[in-house]
């Protein structure tokens, strides 16, 4: 599914709602998501998930290609961790 699927289908289930404030409300919610990781908090939606920032150390790495040894810089990662609901609804418990 892809952000216009997702405002369709809200749109859909809340016939009160108009398309573009749909279209705000998730922008809203994504751009607070980014805006926390960025600072390096957590959001935790309860059921679904928790989207957390991780640190990766430098490293020397290898060019795939010609196999000579390349410095990757430490940077932040993105991670999401699935909640419970979401892990039993995804394996059939």
């Amino acid at each position: 599914m892809i952000r216009s699927e997702l405002v369709e289908k809200i749109a859909a289930d809340n016939p009160h709602l108009h398309q573009r404030d749909v279209e705000n409300i998730v922008s809203t919610v994504f751009n607070e998501i980014i805006e926390a990781l960025s600072r390096g908090d957590r959001v935790e939606l309860r059921g679904f998930g928790a989207f957390s920032v991780r640190k990766r150390n430098n490293r020397v790495g290898r060019n795939p290609r010609t196999g000579a040894a390349v410095h990757v810089a430490e940077k932040n990662v993105p991670f999401f961790k699935t909640g419970k609901l979401l892990h039993e609804r995804l394996n059939g418990s």
